[in-house]
């Protein structure tokens, strides 16, 4: 008597562990934060595009978030432009924000927006400035200091995003402007936040070069898998670096309306399919209720 190979009995388990997943997923919108290595090494970026396409094709409604502190980076190096950091945000004068704009508008979200229409489904790039999608304002870091032309976001236009999502994926460069003209660079996490309010989102998920939240941040292996919004909320205080406005931005998120946020590995090969399809998921997920 013949017997299936494990791999295609193993694929098959797989599927129907996803089955569930997919039904209670279909028609929700999904707001991912893309950054990280997913984002500049060329295997991950392929593999995130078609990720993201799956998920438009079973039903979901993905809209991206995405900075490019990277490149920003980089090419201000290229132009002799300081380069600072306040509790995790960009220190941000005029030059700055017309390097982010340039990068971030005219580069990386063309190249996302390229790389999805590639692999099957089209999309189309945005930035705060069109159709008013972002309203910002100056802001200052936590912990009071002054840090430029960074901008909070005090508003985001549902109508441009829920008319372009109906037949597009929306790519969204995190910049934005004042009533006034002036431009801003925003947190690229707080911008997928403030649109994942907005869009009364059923998951927030952030790609990440971190396993997750971490108990310990010197140990990779201490990832709190699941956490109430209450829990995080009160580790905030000790938090440092890039993960506090990631956290700052899921607390924001569910108490605006959002059901579950996630911080994820998207150095892992298709960590968004993974955290989202299967039971034990990959990463941090945080959740009104322990």
């Amino acid at each position: 008597m013949s017997t299936l190979p494990a791999r295609p009995t193993r694929d098959v388990t797989t599927l129907l562990e996803a089955l569930p997943y997919i039904r209670e997923f279909h028609g929700k919108t999904v707001v991912i934060k893309y950054g990280g290595a997913a984002m500049t090494e060329s295997t991950l970026k392929e593999e995130f595009a078609r990720d993201v396409v799956l998920l438009k094709y079973v039903g979901m409604n993905p809209v991206i978030v995405h900075g490019g502190g990277p490149e920003i980076t980089s090419y201000m190096q290229r132009l002799d432009l300081p380069v600072r950091f306040v509790d995790g945000l960009r220190v941000s004068d005029p030059e700055t924000v017309e390097v982010a704009k340039m990068v971030l508008v005219g580069k990386v979200n063309k190249d996302i927006v390229l790389l999805i229409n590639r692999h099957g489904q089209p999309a189309i790039g945005l930035c705060g400035d069109d159709g008013l999608l972002f309203r910002a304002a100056r802001k200052v870091a936590p912990s009071g200091q002054d840090i430029g032309f960074v901008g909070g976001i005090e508003r985001v236009d549902v109508d441009v995003l829920t008319h372009v999502a109906q037949d597009y994926i929306p790519v969204v460069a995190s910049v934005g402007a004042d009533p006034a003209g002036n431009s801003y660079n925003i947190n690229a996490d707080e911008a997928a936040g403030a649109v994942a309010r907005a869009l009364k989102a059923y998951k927030l998920m952030f790609l990440t070069d971190v396993p997750g939240w971490l108990r310990d941040p010197g140990d990779g292996a201490s990832v709190v898998s699941e956490a109430s919004v209450e829990a995080v909320e009160a580790s905030l205080a000790g938090v440092a670096g890039g993960m506090l406005p990631k956290l700052q931005a899921c607390v924001d998120a569910i108490h605006g309306g959002v059901s579950f946020a996630h911080i994820v590995d998207g150095r892992v090969p298709h960590s968004l399919l993974l955290e989202l399809f299967t039971d034990a998921g990959l990463g941090t997920k945080i959740a009104p209720q322990g």
